[in-house]
């Protein structure tokens, strides 16, 4: 028997399928597709690219956070209707006292060995009178247990009756202004706190006025001498403190230190309790 050969339809359908693919039915070539060249760009441009983009992320992180901060500091704060009262109340009695002052001018006698006086202050000024506060700014006391040595004058005492209210006062002896000096002393360095930890500090910048040792120091303040307002200007404000006695009873202490004014020579307890 004669073999039978298979169709040959398959290779036809195969001819005609790469004729229409090649030549579209119409038996032109095709063009060739134009490949898209992608634009190259330089590498130190990606690098600033890269380093920008990392400064703009790290800059809105930042105000992010700078934002968070500012919404918590803004939380309102509600006062009550007690601490209206009580700052008005001492707005108006540090006037009347004021008032009475100048119309009834008393005359505060002090012991003409006494040129020295130490003041603290012991209470909170808020809401004070504009004078009682322009005062206490002019003694250096901003802070509550904050002291600082003042020369006795007529000026000065006047001074101190305007914040009586405010502060305790008194007499030091010599041994409390050199335990103040050695333990809390502290120069004003370009608006900065330095310990008087060494002489040749103190002869930088008190030498002119022959004082060139802690000692110079202690005597030209102790002493009230002529030199006594270049140096207290030097110190900073001695800053005392109650954290010994907090521990055990603050109320209790607060009570036991007294009522403000006047001390006379029981400032130096005051200061061996503070200090």
């Amino acid at each position: 028997m004669r073999p039978r050969h298979l169709p040959s339809r398959p290779v036809r359908i195969a001819q005609r399928v790469r004729g229409s693919a090649s030549g579209g039915g119409g038996g032109k070539m095709a063009e060739p597709e134009q490949k898209r060249r992608i634009p190259l760009v330089p590498e130190n441009l990606l690098k600033r690219r890269k380093a920008y983009q990392a400064i703009k992320a790290t800059q809105a992180k930042q105000a992010l956070l700078n934002k968070r901060k500012l919404q918590k500091g803004k939380q309102i704060q509600f006062k009550r209707l007690e601490t209206f009262v009580r700052d008005s109340w001492r707005k108006r009695r540090d006037d009347v006292r004021l008032r009475r002052m100048e119309q009834r001018p008393g005359q505060v006698t002090v012991a003409k060995e006494h040129r020295l006086a130490f003041v603290v202050r012991i209470t909170e000024i808020k809401g004070v009178s504009l004078r009682v506060r322009r005062v206490i700014e002019l003694l250096r006391l901003r802070k509550i247990f904050s002291g600082t040595f003042v020369k006795l004058s007529p000026l000065s005492l006047k001074m101190l009756r305007i914040v009586e209210p405010y502060v305790a006062w008194g007499y030091p002896n010599l041994k409390s202004v050199r335990e103040l000096i050695l333990k809390r002393g502290q120069g004003n360095v370009n608006k900065k706190r330095v310990p008087l930890t060494d002489n040749r500090l103190i002869e930088e910048h008190l030498g002119n006025f022959g004082i060139i040792c802690l000692e110079d120091l202690i005597h030209e303040i102790y002493s009230a001498g002529r030199y006594f307002r270049n140096v207290t200007n030097f110190l900073w404000p001695f800053q005392l403190s109650v954290a010994r006695h907090a521990a055990h009873n603050k109320v209790g202490f607060l009570k036991e230190m007294g009522k403000p004014g006047c001390r006379g020579e029981g400032i130096n307890q005051l200061i061996r309790q503070l200090n």
